[in-house]
């Protein structure tokens, strides 16, 4: 599998200490692994801005400024599927850490054989947790589930992602977004990708979902949906 995690440590010394265990795990269980190491709280939200797709965050609680407990209140507030870990050398602060759904607390100094069982208990977590997608907008981002997601069109640099719901503009490539998704969805144009779990007819110029929109098809692609739905299903 493959994990973005990060390490927010005000302890430059600490910093380097989790991130080299945390290396060492995904080597010990085969995981890829993009891991990335702030020196403040401050210092990661605003790279937050830019990347919310982190799956694992190991927080050291007491910081400068804000906080290991006050960072992970504002990453709850939009985003539930994160795994958060506590690093700290104190236990007092044990309890604001169910207010965030915290997975752990680790002590410092943090042994590797602990930190190891934590995060495979939060791959597994990672593993139950239904895939998303990140979509921002309007200086908003959230996270949309694969399975409320119709299609994704394109629409020049943006890239507009139809789900039951409501429709987001993105300013992104359909290209990269489309990599993101999984095996269902499937590009039956050049600017459509259709997920095929919600497709209830297949015609010679479209497909039609089960909020009854119509989506359409290249020439003769009508077959190859049929097929691979009935590889899916």
């Amino acid at each position: 599998m493959n994990y973005k995690i990060s390490v927010i440590d005000d302890n430059s010394t600490d910093t380097e200490y989790v991130a080299a265990l945390v290396g060492c795990w995904a080597e010990s269980e085969g995981h890829s692994l993009k891991i990335s190491t702030f020196p403040s709280a401050e210092a990661f939200l605003f790279q937050y801005e830019e990347e919310r797709d982190f799956d694992i965050l190991l927080l050291d609680i007491e910081m400068k400024e804000m906080n290991g407990v006050e960072l992970a209140r504002k990453v709850r507030q939009g985003n539930d599927a994160v795994q958060i870990v506590f690093i700290t050398g104190y236990p007092d602060f044990i309890a604001e850490g169910y207010e965030v759904s915290a997975l752990h607390y680790l002590m410092k100094p943090v042994s590797y054989e602990k930190l190891h069982e934590v995060l495979n208990k939060a791959a597994l977590n990672l593993a139950k947790t239904e895939k998303r997608l990140c979509v921002t907008y309007e200086r908003r981002t959230d996270f949309v589930p694969f399975s409320q997601i119709l299609y994704v069109e394109a629409q020049k640099q943006y890239v507009l992602i139809h789900t039951f719901a409501e429709t987001y503009r993105m300013k992104r490539s359909f290209a990269e977004t489309v990599e993101e998704l999984d095996e269902f969805f499937f590009k039956c144009q050049r600017s459509f990708c259709v997920n095929l779990y919600h497709v209830t007819r297949i015609g010679s110029s479209g497909v039609t979902l089960k909020n009854g929109e119509e989506v359409p098809i290249s020439r003769g692609m009508a077959e190859k949906i049929g097929k691979e739905m009935i590889r899916l299903f």
